[in-house]
C-alpha cells in the first residue's frame, strides 16, 4: 500500500520534492517507506527525530519541520540536512551560534506566517523582505538560507489556500531579488497531505506529506 501511495504521489508531484513526514509512525512503517526508495524523512520534534535517526539507515536525509525551541538547537546541529521552521531572528542567532561552535554550515528555510491562525509561527511577509533589504541576515556566516516555508490555514476554502500560498511565492521572489548571491535561495516548502496539489501548482519545490503516504 505504501509503495502504491508513494508512486501515485510522486507521479502527481513531478519534479517537486517529496518530504515524507514520519511523525507518529512506527519503525516498521518507516522501514517499509525506506524500502520504496524514499530517502527524505521529516519530523516535528527533535527527540523523535534523533531517536528514529539512530534506529534507521544512515543514508536518510532528515528534515526538521516543527517549531524549534532555542534550547533544543544544539541537539540537532550537524544531525539534520534542513530545518524548515526558522521563525524568528532569535532562533536564527542560536542556530548560527551552535553551528559556529561545531564548525558546520546549517541549511535552513525561513518560515512565513501566511495562515489566518494565531497558532502558526513565522515571519510576517513584508517584515521579512525588509530584513533582507536592510542586510539583517549578513552576519549569519554558518547558516545557509535556502528559501522559505509556510503552512496554509486549515480550511476547505481552496481560494484562501491559494491566496496564502501565492503570498508565500511572492515573498520568496521579493527576497530573491534582494540577494546578491541568490543561487542557494531556491526552495519553497509548502503543501501537506490536504493541499499539496494546490501548492505544487503555485510553485512549491518541496511538499511535506505524511498521512497520504500511510493511508
Amino acid at each position: 500500500m505504501i509503495q502504491q501511495n508513494i508512486n501515485r504521489i510522486k507521479e502527481e508531484l513531478g519534479e517537486t520534492t517529496l518530504v515524507a513526514v514520519s511523525k507518529f509512525r512506527t519503525l516498521e512503517e518507516l522501514t517499509n517507506l525506506y524500502d520504496t526508495g524514499q530517502r527524505i524523512f521529516a519530523e516535528n520534534r527533535v527527540q523523535e527525530l534523533l531517536s528514529k535517526q539512530n534506529q534507521l539507515p544512515n543514508d536518510i536525509e532528515w528534515h526538521l519541520i516543527g517549531h524549534l525551541q532555542t534550547n533544543k538547537v544544539k541537539m540537532i546541529i550537524g544531525r539534520v540536512s534542513l530545518i524548515h521552521s526558522v521563525d524568528s531572528l532569535k532562533l536564527l542567532k542560536e542556530i548560527q551560534k551552535q553551528s559556529l561552535k561545531q564548525n558546520v554550515v546549517t541549511k535552513i528555510l525561513l518560515q512565513i506566517h501566511v495562515a489566518q491562525e494565531d497558532s502558526k509561527y513565522g515571519f510576517v511577509p513584508n517584515e521579512l523582505v525588509d530584513l533582507f533589504a536592510t542586510h539583517s541576515f549578513t552576519p549569519f556566516t554558518h547558516v545557509q538560507i535556502c528559501g522559505v516555508m509556510s503552512m496554509a490555514t486549515l480550511t476547505q476554502n481552496t481560494n484562501q489556500i491559494e491566496e496564502e500560498f501565492q503570498k508565500t511565492v511572492d515573498t520568496f521572489h521579493g527576497i530573491k531579488k534582494l540577494i546578491t548571491n541568490s543561487e542557494d535561495f531556491t526552495e519553497i516548502s509548502m503543501g501537506m497531505s490536504g493541499d499539496y496539489i494546490i501548492a505544487k501548482k503555485l510553485g512549491a519545490t518541496m511538499v511535506r506529506i505524511g498521512s497520504k503516504i500511510f493511508a
